[in-house]
């Protein structure tokens, strides 16, 4: 990444709440912000793997949040910290912070779904991505969060290579704080097909062939009005590492 240095910044945000945003590219770009997926780190899902790097080659300011919770951002351990929608609000505080009205808006798992909910609550990017999530994990929060909630509050009980541990393994690089992760789950909001049958920003939907952690991707773009589908190889975990990932956003957003 010699090529293009990163920047890190931090911001107070609508509850008072620090949280931090990395930023690559040329500052005087078209703006693009990509949102991190649940556990990982705005490094580990767009830094590490070139997909920044990608965009920022291509003329974008890539702006990277890390969520509450992760990362470098606070990780507040305050129930009355986590509400519903609080990654949807942090989001908008963001726009908010660095002034943005033009601009291109995505994320991966977690940070598709946070788009999401910033589309339906009145988010008007230019373009949108929502990668690594299906229908049911927009419609039905509850099915993942099950899942992730049995993770964490059974940390090291896991038999070796089965998903659980893969999912602790994953927790253990990213230096995951398990409280405020079981908190974060607590936030999430149901989105009705209705809702996204109306979103009316062009969006690429881009997921794995192997990945149905989060139900249909196909689906979700089907029910977009301006929707398109791009699957590349790999599952739920491996396809955030593709090189066809990089290259599918930034053919979609720099076309």
């Amino acid at each position: 990444m010699a090529n293009f240095p990163i920047e890190t910044h931090r911001f107070a945000s609508f509850d008072g709440v620090e949280l931090a945003w990395h930023e690559m590219g040329d500052p005087e770009g078209r703006p693009v912000v990509l949102i991190h997926g649940y556990f990982s780190t705005a490094e580990v899902n767009w830094i590490k793997y070139g997909h920044a790097e990608k965009l920022a080659a291509k003329g974008f300011r890539v702006i990277l949040p890390d969520l509450r919770g992760h990362g470098q951002s606070d990780r507040p351990h305050d129930p009355a910290a986590y509400p519903p929608d609080v990654l949807m609000r942090d989001g908008f505080a963001l726009l908010e912070h660095l002034g943005l009205s033009d601009y291109d808006l995505g994320g991966y798992s977690l940070g598709g779904r946070t788009t999401l909910r910033m589309l339906v609550n009145g988010a008007t990017p230019r373009r949108a991505v929502l990668a690594g999530m299906g229908l049911a994990g927009l419609t039905d929060t509850r099915g993942r969060g099950t899942y992730f909630r049995r993770v964490l509050t059974n940390l090291g009980s896991f038999e070796r290579g089965s998903s659980e541990w893969l999912t602790e393994a994953f927790l253990k690089t990213t230096k995951g704080d398990p409280e405020a992760l079981l908190l974060i789950l607590q936030t999430f909001v149901d989105t009705p097909e209705a809702e996204i049958a109306a979103i009316q920003v062009p969006t690429l939907v881009v997921t794995g062939g192997e990945d149905f952690d989060n139900g249909s991707a196909q689906e979700v773009a089907d029910l977009l009005p301006d929707g398109r589908f791009v699957e590349i190889p790999g599952n739920h975990m491996s396809a955030v590492t593709r090189p066809e990932l990089g290259d599918a956003i930034v053919e979609f957003l720099a076309g």
